[in-house]
């Protein structure tokens, strides 16, 4: 068999991630709703898929194992002939405990010999995987919740994040002021005013249904303070946005500067859509910092999809 035959998908609980060995294609598929993942997956029907997924974590299911079921059957009548990394490491043909939020370990598993000693920290939409690429054997097994309890999954994204998620207090125009800890605004409306973003990255629905804009941004923004834009300026709002921002940073740049003492691994590694705007930090606090991006091998915004195709042909299932 070719191994050009073999895609790698990441199934996440809002993203669906395919990665073809010559690009990569990422698609808003929400697991909390009815999910159209098997006509999305469609158009490969015939080729070979080795696959990872968080997605059975999302609340549409009663529990993992519903969310894991869900998905390996969604994928397989899609593409019967697909495969499922497992947090042992190791792939298999039919739903399993051991397939939930593997696909983390599946970057280790690509990544460990190129960069040894290094520290993987993936900025998706969502959540922030910080990982020591020099204790893989060590890694199998974990479960989110361990991940969790070790600091080595923070859940802030650079796009999904509400702005109460770390905000309870920010000073707008001179005033101490509260939050709303209502869905008024997200990371993104945050990122993209401070032009960390774009608009062609600002891949998920707004949280008020409006338009992708500077100004919509600023409007969202606003109202985390109950206010509009027009009671609080730009500033106001870009103040929010600034203050969101650098509690998002310090909480990561805090997990990256820990485990990288206790694992004593040398530099950083950053990929996911917010690859840059950790570069750019750790940059500034002298950390030694490769974005993948720059790394040609590499699909570093599909990073789990991109790896774990790798697994497959490396280890020839198919």
């Amino acid at each position: 068999m070719d191994k050009n035959d073999i895609i790698g998908i990441d199934v996440g609980g809002a993203n669906l991630k395919i990665c073809t060995g010559n690009a990569v294609e990422i698609h808003y598929c929400p697991m909390w709703k009815d999910s159209p993942l098997t006509e999305l997956l469609k158009p490969y029907a015939g080729r070979k898929a080795a696959v990872v997924m968080s997605g059975e974590l999302a609340d549409g299911f009663a529990n993992k194992d519903e969310g894991i079921a869900f998905i390996v059957n969604a994928v397989k009548e899609a593409i019967p002939d697909s495969k499922f990394y497992g947090m042992d490491g190791r792939f298999y043909d039919s739903p399993t405990h051991l397939l939930a939020a593997a696909n983390w370990l599946a970057s280790v598993d690509f990544l460990k010999d190129r960069y040894p000693n290094a520290v993987l920290v993936d900025f998706g939409t969502t959540t922030c995987d910080i990982i020591p690429l020099n204790r893989f054997e060590s890694l199998k097994g974990m479960t989110d919740l361990d991940r969790l309890r070790n600091g080595y999954l923070v859940y802030t994204g650079t796009l999904r994040s509400t702005i109460p998620s770390l905000l309870r207090k920010v000073r707008v125009n001179g005033f101490d002021t509260f939050v709303s800890s209502e869905y008024f605004a997200q990371s993104a409306d945050a990122h993209f005013v401070l032009g960390n973003i774009t608009a062609g990255d600002y891949s998920v629905p707004t949280a008020d249904g409006a338009e992708k804009t500077y100004a919509a941004s600023l409007q969202r923004l606003s109202r985390v303070v109950c206010s509009d834009l027009s009671e609080i300026g730009e500033s106001g709002a870009k103040e929010i946005a600034a203050a969101f921002v650098k509690e998002q940073t310090d909480l990561i740049l805090g997990e990256v500067r820990r485990i990288m003492k206790d694992t004593d691994s040398k530099s950083i590694i950053a990929a996911g859509i917010g690859s840059h705007i950790l570069t750019k930090l750790f940059a500034g606090e002298n950390i030694p910092c490769t974005d993948l991006n720059a790394d040609a091998g590499i699909f570093a915004d599909a990073l789990p999809a991109h790896a774990v195709m790798e697994a497959a042909k490396r280890t020839g299932i198919f």
